[in-house]
């Protein structure tokens, strides 16, 4: 299958339940990551951003350290550079994350052990990591000849790891607490 094959096919059959799913981004997902996130949420001073994106930012550098991505380049990366969502309810925010195969790594595993134990997350963290570790000897060398923002050559697995940990533990908060992202299943996002 080709590169959206998947996602085209999900919004195909949403839309045939009269569900429509398009694209959209968010000013809190940009190409400086974690960075970027801290920003906009001192920018909104909004109680109820500024709190959850606090806890989870301690986490997001953790896990950007282990997977061995350069703060530096996100401080110096753009900001007005929004990082798409493919699937999103537009009406309700809701949110639609389909992983195929090159999400189940050793990286995403990595980032995967470094959530809090009480991290709401939309999906079973324990079969979600037991996906990684049966499929990371096959997927663990996809794209990993090409360089990725932040993590250099052959970083684009690692780029892809921490980019999913952006969503499970933010993608529900920003901008209203009350709606969150679900991989594999329907969440909402504001």
């Amino acid at each position: 299958m080709a590169p959206g094959d998947v996602q085209r096919a999900f919004a195909a059959a949403a839309t045939a339940d009269g569900i429509v799913l398009g694209s959209r981004s968010f000013d809190w997902l940009c190409e400086q990551g974690h960075v970027g996130l801290e920003r906009v949420a001192k920018a909104r001073r909004d109680p109820a951003l500024v709190g959850p994106v606090t806890a989870a930012l301690e986490q997001l550098r953790a896990i950007f350290a282990r997977l061995k991505g350069d703060v530096s380049v996100l401080a110096a990366s753009r900001a007005t550079l929004l990082l798409p969502v493919e699937l999103v309810h537009a009406p309700t925010g809701t949110v639609v994350e389909v992983d195929e195969s090159p999400h189940f790594t050793s990286f995403r595993l990595a980032a995967l052990e470094l959530y809090a134990a009480d991290a709401r997350v939309g999906f079973d963290l324990g079969e979600y990591e037991e996906l990684c570790r049966a499929w990371c000897g096959r997927t663990d060398g996809l794209s990993r000849g090409l360089a990725a923002k932040g993590f250099g050559f052959g970083g684009v697995p690692r780029a892809r790891a921490y980019h999913d940990a952006l969503l499970d533990l933010v993608g529900r908060r920003p901008p209203r607490r009350d709606r969150m992202v679900q991989r594999g299943s329907l969440g909402q996002l504001g």
